[in-house]
């Protein structure tokens, strides 16, 4: 991305005062925080602590394959999805060891959790939050649960029955049962202190942009003031600040600012609107088979700055823009290529001896996308 955008400066195709307008800060700050808050809630091992908590309560294979479903896709609606693939993947591998169930099942249902899940909140991955900050939503958390809740918990229930058929031998009666996961200590006590106000902050305002949404119809707090708000805490008072803001995900910033600058470009040659402009392009339907198949090539955030402004220019109602973060974002389900946290959810399994490979993604990932696809488009329709 970095390349294609240093390319398009380079021959003119944008100027310098153009690309650097191009950069969306609000989307910049944040995904800033965001990140600050998931690296210390990973760092701190507290969200490793209330997983194994919450996975304790199952006591069959089903039940742990629910819970993991779940657990982890109402978790991404409220942090960024590749954090999620960083701190799931060992955990469902320990859990599978212990529940003596296949480690690829629950690698499957940890990848189509994340990835549904995230589909109902405009914080839950970043093709969302361009979705919901540059199409002027007044109540995005309020818009996106109307029109996206009732269908995502329909959708991660049909990833749930669909890799209950796929692995139908782990769940005969004979199948062993879920364990208790073992006993683990906070091993950053300080920081988790300070990751709970961060936390809480989150939450708290996120509430609060609701009940103004559902009062005035508009939000009070922007969303970059969110992120950043929940992540002072760390930055203030954490002994671990540094350590955070390392490990931090800093090329995701700059696939990002490249991206901006990158696709302003091409918007600006009109080939991209001729391309996708075509007869019913900007309809429901179109927009959710449009969405899954080119977000598999140039990935869906490029997909979503480009066609976004498509959708806008055609009218942008809410169906409209629902149907373009749904679509986009359950093209992870797929192909292995379709979401960068499924690419890190087989990296973080390929360290610890374990993968998923391309054709083994997409033999259960097509049928759950194509079923997935026909639920968003029901209640985009019916709504």
């Amino acid at each position: 991305m970095l390349g294609g955008a240093v390319a398009v400066l380079l021959l003119g195709q944008i100027a310098p005062a153009a690309a650097l307008a191009a950069i969306n800060i609000d989307v910049m700050v944040f995904l800033f925080g965001m990140f600050v808050v998931g690296e210390a809630l990973s760092r701190s091992g507290y969200l490793d602590l209330l997983s194994r908590r919450f996975f304790r309560h199952a006591r069959t294979p089903g039940q742990l394959l629910a819970l993991v479903i779940f657990g982890f896709g109402v978790l991404s609606a409220l942090l960024m999805n590749d954090t999620l693939a960083i701190i799931g993947t060992p955990l469902v591998l320990g859990l599978a060891a212990q529940s003596r169930l296949p480690k690829r099942m629950l690698l499957f249902a940890l990848a189509f959790a994340i990835t549904t899940g995230s589909v109902a909140s405009p914080i839950g991955n970043p093709q969302n939050l361009l979705v919901a900050v540059n199409s002027g939503l007044a109540a995005p958390f309020v818009t996106f649960a109307a029109w996206l809740l009732l269908p995502t918990i329909a959708s991660l229930a049909a990833a749930w029955l669909v890799l209950r058929l796929y692995y139908r031998r782990e769940f005969s009666p004979a199948a062993p049962a879920a364990g208790d996961p073992e006993p683990v200590a906070v091993p950053d006590p300080a920081l988790t202190r300070i990751v709970k106000c961060s936390l809480a902050i989150l939450v708290g305002l996120a509430i609060a942009n609701i009940t103004a949404s559902l009062v005035t119809g508009a939000i009070v707090i922007p969303l970059p003031l969110i992120g950043l708000a929940a992540a002072l805490p760390i930055i203030l008072f954490s002994g671990e600040r540094v350590a955070v803001l390392k490990a931090i995900d800093w090329c995701t910033f700059v696939f990002f600012a490249a991206m901006f600058v990158l696709m302003a470009a091409v918007w600006q040659t009109g080939f991209f609107q001729s391309l996708a402009g075509v007869a019913g392009g900007t309809s429901v339907p179109a927009i959710l088979a449009t969405s899954v198949v080119i977000s598999q090539f140039i990935s869906n955030v490029p997909f979503v700055a480009l066609f976004q402004p498509l959708i806008l220019q055609a009218g942008g109602t809410t169906a409209r823009l629902m149907a373009l973060a749904a679509g986009s974002t359950i093209a992870g389900n797929l192909t292995i290529l379709g979401a960068a946290s499924n690419v890190i959810i087989i990296q973080q399994a390929e360290s610890r001896g374990e993968t998923l490979t391309f054709w083994e993604f997409a033999k259960i990932g097509v049928p759950l996308t194509l079923i997935q696809i026909g639920i968003y488009a029901v209640f985009l329709g019916v709504v």
